[in-house]
């Protein structure tokens, strides 16, 4: 399944060469993770629920094509590589600019921490599923669990 959401530069989003900043990318990236999330039934009071949360070991970040303040835009949200048990993961989010170019490419690599225990640990299935669900990237690749014994 393809996630995308558009969105717009805003004031904001801008850094002292009147483009997109490098956090912002960021920003956006995260931001459309969690909204995939709501709407696949994992929003936030699930995560508090379940007392987890996503760490991220990596975060790259590739930059192709400016973005400047009001430029229309659009962020996909795939998956770069997951283990089987959806304790890791390679989350990539792709921006593009309105004409197509892909502006950057955002990649972090991750996985899920009991917050109360303090440890890496596979998600629940509802979690699980909805990483399984996303599209996969071309180099899409099984990752070693997170969990250890």
């Amino acid at each position: 399944m393809a996630y995308e959401e558009p969105f717009q530069v805003s004031w904001a989003h801008l850094d002292g060469n009147g483009h997109m900043a490098n956090t912002s990318y960021m920003l956006i990236a995260i931001d459309c993770r969690f909204h995939y999330f709501a709407t696949r039934g994992v929003t936030p009071a699930e995560f508090a629920k379940w007392r987890i949360g996503p760490v991220v070991r990596r975060d790259e970040v590739d930059y192709y094509r400016e973005l400047q303040l009001l430029q229309p835009a659009r962020v996909r949200l795939l998956v770069g590589g997951l283990s089987e048990d959806a304790s890791r993961f390679r989350i990539v989010n792709e921006i593009h600019r309105e004409d197509g170019d892909l502006a950057a490419r955002i990649t972090s690599l991750g996985g899920w921490l009991d917050l109360a225990a303090r440890k890496l640990v596979a998600p629940p299935a509802p979690l699980a599923d909805a990483l399984r669900a996303l599209e996969h990237t071309a180099d899409f690749e099984v990752l070693p669990s997170s969990v250890r014994d």
